[in-house]
């Protein structure tokens, strides 16, 4: 599937910047066709070399995504709503560069899981997160293996036992979202947030966010060998490690290659 072919999801890249919006408003509901795109678009955006961060956002400004349609859990199609779903998780593990959630409003569900599985979430003032799975006699599995990774445990299990929603603010001091923005110049905050990142070498990016992901969860010392390793059979094998070196010795700006 290509860029020109999608009807429920807009893809683009720009400048090192590729953006992906669920584009079903105005809630930007995730049926399986709507999920296959999505799965598409993380297809093109690793096999882009010229991206240095995704952002994944919503249409509108009510909801980023108010989750998975709930016509698509029932018996004769969840086995492969739950294929096309958790695709869209393997896929953003797999992915070398690092990932951003643009939350404008409800993130619920499904949704929810979408944010949480980027490596940083940006929110609007009027954004709300929420995993009601448990109202339905279900559960969320991505949010019941991430959630507990993000948040303090008896936190996360609140959340996903009780069902209940919490607002911006919440999930920022529960350090669930990074930063809280207007909803009246979300979109310019957003473009502000990310404008650093993209000044930066794709290479350090990628191989940052390599190592932060390989290091998790491990001991101490394990986690150390896989950031040496890391280091120094594959960042410093760089160009662009070389040339920012280069650069702050001879008191240059450097000019990055992305590889």
């Amino acid at each position: 599937m290509t860029q020109s072919q999608f009807q429920f999801i807009t893809y683009g890249v720009a400048d090192g910047l590729a953006t992906l919006t669920i584009n079903r408003p105005p809630f930007n509901v995730l049926d399986i066709p709507t999920m296959e795109e999505v799965n598409a678009a993380l297809d093109l955006c690793r096999a882009a070399t010229d991206v240095k961060l995704l952002v994944i956002t919503g249409a509108g400004d009510k909801a980023f995504s108010a989750g998975v349609e709930v016509a698509d859990h029932t018996p004769d199609k969840v086995e492969r709503m739950i294929e096309v779903f958790h695709g869209i998780f393997r896929r953003m593990q797999e992915l070398p560069i690092p990932t951003l959630a643009a939350v404008n409003g409800a993130a619920l569900g499904g949704g929810m899981e979408v944010a949480i599985a980027c490596d940083m979430i940006v929110a609007s003032a009027n954004a709300k997160f929420g995993q009601p799975e448990i109202k339905l006699a279900v559960f969320p599995p991505i949010a019941a293996v991430l959630l507990p990774r993000l948040v303090a445990p008896a936190r996360a299990m609140e959340l996903l036992l009780g069902g209940e929603n919490i607002g911006a603010d919440e999930a920022r001091a529960i350090g669930l979202v990074n930063r809280v923005f207007a909803k009246e110049s979300f979109r310019d905050e957003v473009a502000a947030f990310v404008a650093p990142y993209l000044a930066l070498s794709r290479a350090a990016l990628a191989s940052t966010r390599k190592t932060i992901r390989a290091a998790a969860g491990k001991p101490f010392g394990t986690a150390l060998d896989a950031a040496e390793n890391i280091y120094l059979n594959e960042l410093m094998a760089t160009e662009d490690a070389k040339e920012g070196l280069a650069a702050f010795l001879e008191k240059r700006k450097p000019v990055w290659r992305n590889c």
